[in-house]
């Protein structure tokens, strides 16, 4: 069995984990990350637990970078990126968008991605060389390469900065020249729904590296174009990235010209 079918049949054994504590999940347990609205379960930390157990013997050595806390230096070259549950706000809610989202890096490159949407079980994944899938079926970006033809989605961050007004300008921006802008509350799903086409681009910042590792990865190989606010690749622990298919030059010219305006 190839890397990428393991790490697949792993993610549908702790997406069942996760399915079946929806049914009956205890509220009591929620826990708060330094704010009020960003929030964790045990639900997150079993599964970052069932996911790292695993992987460990997939790429014996590797390094770890994980939500939840799962942060070791590596024995090689390979490290493990993962949020064992993208879109826990969601999750705690009942609100069926949540994915697990999973990548891993040679050096600074990543050679696998999977996004796995855990309530439809779609598996988004790619592997280095290869092609970009939603299941079995091949994936592509959106063929609109016109701004008034789109659909975007973005996020808001749990940590406001200095910078809220600049990107709620940019938010109306997009709001008047595109179809309308989605929050599902998941990046890792946003960046999976660019790639397949179900959206034309998404933007937000202060995401940190486990929520896009696997998405971008995955949107690259299906013909996206993902960079910072900047148009640079610091996009993956610059904490910004602008994602699209053939709209990406239209949404940074927008975006680079009220976020960097002093």
């Amino acid at each position: 069995m190839t890397i990428e079918k393991e790490v697949i049949a792993l993610c549908d054994e702790v997406a069942d984990f996760i399915r079946t504590e929806s049914t009956h999940f205890d509220r009591a347990r929620i826990e708060q990350k330094g704010s009020f609205s960003n929030l964790v379960s045990y639900v997150d930390k079993e599964s970052e637990k069932k996911l790292v157990n695993t992987l460990k013997k997939i790429v014996p050595g590797a390094g770890f970078l994980a939500e939840e806390g799962t942060d070791s230096k590596g024995e090689n070259e390979y490290q493990w990126i993962i949020d064992p549950l993208d879109g826990t706000t969601n999750f705690l809610h009942g609100l069926p968008i949540f994915a697990i989202s999973i990548a891993l890096m040679r050096g600074n490159n990543p050679v696998l991605g999977i996004v796995y949407e855990v309530s439809h079980k779609e598996c988004f994944h790619a592997i280095e060389g290869g092609k970009a899938y939603c299941n079995q079926s091949e994936i592509h970006i959106s063929p609109i390469n016109s701004m008034d033809e789109s659909l975007l989605a973005t996020g808001f961050p749990y940590y406001h900065t200095e910078k809220k007004d600049q990107y709620l300008e940019i938010i109306k921006t997009f709001l008047e020249q595109t179809h309308g802008i989605r929050r599902l509350g998941s990046a890792a799903i946003d960046l999976a729904y660019v790639a397949c086409g179900r959206l034309e681009g998404f933007f937000e910042y202060d995401l940190k590296p486990w929520d896009v590792a696997g998405g971008t990865f995955i949107l690259q190989q299906a013909g996206g174009k993902i960079t910072d606010f900047r148009g640079g690749d610091n996009f993956l622990f610059g904490g910004e990235l602008c994602a699209a298919g053939g709209i990406h030059a239209e949404m940074l010219k927008v975006i680079s010209e009220k976020w960097w305006r002093k």
